[in-house]
């Protein structure tokens, strides 16, 4: 599909078409549009790391995530409003989305306080108190520009007691309308998610989403997934939300996740994902390829001078022979992580390219099955004879 215009100073979600309940079309905002399914790199701290963002965007990424909590610890939501924006900060042109900071409050800060009001929290930089509400978070994100922003939420880890997950479900219901609410003053073009939680108990996910729509969210997330439950889980929460989610507005799975969960969870009717996986792996060594996940520290790639994939349009995988980057890996050279993290980012980002190609076409399921095929069949060349 051609990269669709964006239409001016709006917000809105085409859809393009369907296969079974896999879908694809575009998202557009006054900054771009996004080609759905979608994957948004992560840049945690205003950046992918690893990676120049002409990089990123030669991947063919659309959108990238950037972080609210990290971002209002260092360097500060108001000095980056000061310097003329995220978009301005970082050198990047297109659509940004930013999470709430919820799951980092959770997972990274000391001494937390929930209350109705918000969390107070220490940081896990310099151990300084902060307060986070949900009209504090929304501001935040304002001040950074982002074109697609979250309400705040509370996120618990799975597993989890049903008492506990529908305390903090019901909790994050009554924050999306005040996120909602705060967030009226924003620019035109710009929009908020709510984000869809319940744990792994069906009838409260039921219970949250149909909230939710019912509040006219521009876009919907599901939270509270990839947080430890196996994958089934995972899926079984997708197919419980689904059919209760307005058909034309995104739909954002937050976090997630290898490239089997983005497939499966596309054939579910998701439209974007974001995960550190990519990037993280790729600081430690491992490759998604079509081959399957290659590990470059195996002494088996000492020798062997075959590219990662020889028929790539991807430099990091066509033009660097496995020797060579096994011995960066082995070095510990910083442009092994760079390499591989580009790779892996890469990879991703054609594995959505494929998907909304094999959408429009009706042939999802069989595009499935030969990505899974060529893992299956692994990296290592048979032998005649």
């Amino acid at each position: 599909m051609t990269r669709p215009q964006p239409l001016a100073d709006t917000f809105s979600f085409t859809l393009s078409a369907t296969d079974g309940a896999a879908r694809t079309g575009f998202v557009s905002t006054p900054r771009g549009a996004i080609r759905t399914p979608a994957f948004m790199p992560v840049g945690t701290a205003a950046t992918v790391k690893g990676l120049y963002f002409d990089q990123v965007r030669q991947t063919g990424a659309d959108i990238v995530l950037a972080n609210t909590y990290h971002l209002m610890l260092r360097p500060g939501a108001e000095r980056i409003a000061k310097l003329g924006g995220l978009h301005s900060f970082m050198r990047w042109d297109g659509p940004i989305l930013t999470d709430s900071g919820g799951f980092q409050v959770m997972s990274l800060s000391s001494l937390r306080k929930m209350s109705e009001q918000g969390v107070t929290f220490r940081s896990h930089v310099d151990g300084a108190y902060f307060e986070m509400s949900p009209e504090r978070s929304v501001e935040i994100q304002g001040l950074l520009g982002a074109d697609i922003q979250m309400q705040l939420d509370e996120c618990v880890r799975l597993p989890c007691t049903d008492e506990e997950a529908a305390r903090a479900m019901r909790l994050s219901l009554r924050w999306a309308e005040r996120s909602k609410r705060a967030f009226e003053a924003q620019p035109k073009g710009r929009a908020l998610f709510g984000i869809v939680q319940g744990g792994a108990v069906p009838a409260l996910r039921v219970e949250s989403v149909r909230a939710l729509a019912d509040m006219d969210f521009p876009g919907y997330s599901i939270g509270g997934l990839a947080v430890g439950e196996p994958q089934e889980v995972m899926l079984a929460m997708i197919e419980t939300v689904e059919p209760h989610l307005p058909t034309m507005k995104p739909r954002y799975l937050m976090g997630v996740g290898t490239p089997d969960d983005l497939l499966e969870s596309v054939a579910r009717g998701i439209d974007m994902f974001d995960c550190v996986m990519p990037t993280r792996s790729g600081r430690h060594a491992l490759a998604f390829t079509r081959f399957g996940r290659i590990n470059l520290k195996n002494a088996r790639h000492a020798d062997d001078p075959r590219p990662l994939d020889a028929e790539s349009d991807c430099p990091a995988l066509r033009d660097y022979s496995r020797a060579y980057l096994h011995h960066l890996v082995r070095c510990e050279e910083m442009l092994g992580s760079m390499l591989l993290t580009w790779a892996n980012v890469h990879y991703y980002e054609q594995l959505m390219a494929g998907a909304r190609a094999a959408i429009s076409e009706g042939r999802y399921r069989d595009y499935v099955a030969g990505v899974k095929d060529g893992w299956a069949r692994g990296d290592i060349p048979v032998l005649a004879g």
